[in-house]
């Protein structure tokens, strides 16, 4: 013989709607508080250490090399000839300009 189960009764479904909800309750929670503390984290300014390098210094420093620079990086660091001097007004007469 077959015992056909009982259906819940009242108080227990409405206690278990209560832990599922609590439950949802508490990992949205955690969601959020997550995404808090890496958004914080990823905002935070970096503590200078004495002695760090400083990344505005820095920055100023590579603005004024690119500045300096006639645009030719391979020429500044000696692969290809730079463009600088290659007009053929400057050369000498009966030679090639480089």
């Amino acid at each position: 013989m077959a015992v056909s189960p009982q259906p819940p009764r009242a108080p227990q479904v409405v206690q278990r709607v209560k832990v599922g909800l609590t439950g949802l309750a508490i990992v949205l929670l955690l969601i959020v508080l997550a995404s808090v503390l890496v958004r914080s984290v990823g905002h935070e300014r970096a503590v200078a250490a004495s002695g760090a390098s400083r990344a505005d210094l820095a920055g100023n420093l590579a603005q004024v090399n690119a500045a300096d620079s006639a645009s030719e990086p391979l020429a500044e660091i000696g692969v290809a000839p730079s463009g600088q001097g290659n007009d053929l007004a400057g050369s000498a007469p009966g030679r090639p300009a480089r």
